[in-house]
């Protein structure tokens, strides 16, 4: 079945499906990379979108921010693979370490990890927020030729209170 349009969101709690219309399908995935590969993946197969929106929750970096904001530039924060590459590269691999999409933006930082302490490397990298799916989706989406697009909802700080703050919004 083709749709033009796919949301994708980790968890029920980040949206309901009924805030959509119903010729607008949404993917729950689950939390992590993993997870939002496969279920990206399984979108693709079955929907054959050609754009691929996600919606979720994030911690923020730059305290500047609140509320929905968009994405536009996505990398791994996760990727520890020193000395054989840097921070953010999978060592030995072709593929981009950043996605782009076409809208305006933000930086998002995607990784495994719940983030609950200041990390340099996020400032230094100008990432904006951090996420667990965006880069899976992006990868995904762009390694099938289709265009993708990521707003996200400002949950918490990105702090040692992060898991409480995540919760209660």
């Amino acid at each position: 079945m083709k749709k033009s349009v796919v949301v994708m969101v980790a968890l029920e709690d980040e949206f309901a499906a009924e805030m959509l219309p119903a010729n607008i399908p949404i993917v729950y995935s689950g939390i992590g990379k993993v997870n939002a590969s496969i279920a990206t993946f399984k979108a693709i197969h079955q929907y054959r979108p050609t754009l691929i929106v996600n919606y979720g929750t994030v911690g923020k970096i730059n305290l500047n921010l609140s509320g929905l904001i968009p994405i536009q530039k996505v990398i791994q924060r996760d990727i520890m693979a020193e000395p054989l590459a840097p921070r953010g590269t999978v060592p030995f691999s072709s593929k981009p370490n950043h996605f782009i999409s076409d809208k305006d933006g933000f930086v998002c930082g995607t990784g495994d990890s719940f983030v609950t302490q200041k990390d340099l490397w996020l400032l230094e990298n100008g990432v904006d927020v951090v996420d667990m799916e965006l880069f899976a989706i992006a990868a995904v989406a762009s390694d099938s030729g289709i265009a993708w697009a990521s707003y996200k909802f400002i949950s918490d700080e990105a702090n040692e209170s992060s898991g409480q703050e995540w919760s209660s919004q």
